[in-house]
C-alpha cells in the first residue's frame, strides 16, 4: 500500500460518495459553519444541525421524520466502503419541450447537486450485496419523469441479472407533468420489470418515506414482496385534500399516514428512520439463509 492510499484508504467514489452524503445533510464545506440550528416544522423546536444528523433527521422532540437528500438516506442504511453507482449520467429529457422546463431542471441540479429525482446503487447493509434506489423529493417532489422510470428500471434488471435483493425508497409527488403521457408510461415500464424480476425469484423490499403519493403509489412502491413505511408518511394516490373534495366528506384522523396503512393491511410494518438499518439487515440475512438452504 502506497504512503497516499493510507492517507486516503477508501476509493475515489467512497470518498465522492461521503462528500454527496455531507452535502445533503447540509455538514458540507463550504457553508457549514457550525454551530447551525434547524427548526423542526411539526413541533417548532429548535436543535443544532449536528443533533439533527446523530438522529438522521429524526426531530428529537416530536420524532417526526424530516425528508433528507438521496445520498444521506443512501449513507444511513449501506455498510461504510461498499457503495457504487448505477448509471449516475441518465439525465432528463424534455420530450415535450414543455416551457421552462429546461431552467426549472437546471435550478434544481444546482440546488441539490442532483441530474435526476432517483439516485440508484448497489452496496452491502449487514454484510449483504443489494441493489437499492432512493426517490429524492427535493428535485421535482421526486416526480418519476422518463430519466427516473429509466433509472430505476434498469436497477431492477441489474438486481433480476446478479440475483440480488432490490430495495426502493419512494418519496414522490407521482408522475412529473412537464413529460405528460410519457411519464405516465413509466408505471408501466417499471411495474413490468419488477414482475420479471419476480418471476426471477428475487427479493423486492419497497421502503415508503414522505410522500408516496400518485403514480409512484400506483406502480413500483406498492409492488413489494415486503413494504415498510417510515412513521407519518402520506401514502396513497391522491391527497386527502383532493379526495375530500371530491367525495365532499370528511376523513378519518390520520387518514393515509402509514400507520393507517399498516392497520388497514397496505404496509406490513412501520419502522423508524433509525432502526431501518437494523430491520433490513435482518430480513436480508434470513433471504440469503434462505437461499443457501434450497
Amino acid at each position: 500500500m502506497s504512503a497516499i492510499e493510507k492517507l486516503f484508504p477508501t476509493s475515489p467514489q467512497e470518498r465522492s460518495f461521503q462528500m454527496k452524503a455531507r452535502r445533503d445533510a447540509g455538514t458540507a464545506a463550504p457553508n457549514w459553519v457550525p454551530p447551525q440550528f434547524v427548526e423542526c416544522k411539526k413541533c417548532g423546536r429548535r436543535a443544532t444541525r449536528q443533533v439533527w444528523v446523530k438522529s438522521q433527521y429524526v426531530c428529537p422532540n416530536c420524532g417526526v421524520h424530516l425528508a433528507i437528500g438521496a445520498y444521506y438516506r443512501l449513507s444511513t442504511v449501506l455498510d461504510h466502503g461498499t457503495f457504487k453507482e448505477l448509471n449516475p449520467d441518465i439525465a432528463p429529457n424534455d420530450v415535450l419541450h414543455f416551457p421552462d422546463y429546461q431552467e426549472k431542471l437546471a435550478a434544481a441540479s444546482v440546488k441539490t447537486g442532483l441530474k435526476e429525482a432517483a439516485v440508484t446503487a448497489i452496496g452491502r447493509i449487514g454484510g449483504v450485496q443489494a441493489v437499492v434506489a432512493v426517490l429524492d423529493s427535493r428535485f421535482f417532489m421526486g416526480s418519476m419523469s422518463t430519466a427516473v422510470g429509466e433509472k430505476i428500471t434498469r436497477a431492477i434488471e441489474y438486481a433480476a441479472d446478479k440475483h440480488l435483493p432490490l430495495i426502493i425508497f419512494s418519496a414522490s409527488g407521482g408522475a412529473r407533468m412537464q413529460e405528460g403521457i410519457f411519464s405516465l408510461m413509466q408505471m408501466a415500464k417499471t411495474s413490468a420489470a419488477l414482475e420479471r424480476f419476480n418471476r426471477s425469484g428475487g427479493l423486492y423490499i419497497s421502503v415508503l418515506t414522505h410522500p408516496t403519493t400518485g403514480g409512484v403509489t400506483a406502480s413500483f412502491a406498492s409492488l413489494g414482496d415486503i413494504t415498510l413505511a417510515e412513521p407519518g408518511a402520506l401514502i396513497g394516490f391522491a391527497g386527502p385534500r383532493v379526495i375530500e373534495q371530491t367525495i365532499g366528506e370528511k376523513l378519518p384522523g390520520g387518514f393515509q399516514r402509514s400507520e393507517f396503512q399498516l392497520e388497514h393491511g397496505f404496509v406490513d410494518q412501520v419502522v423508524p428512520r433509525t432502526e431501518l438499518k437494523e430491520v433490513l439487515t435482518r430480513i436480508l440475512q434470513l433471504h440469503t439463509q434462505g437461499r443457501k438452504c434450497r
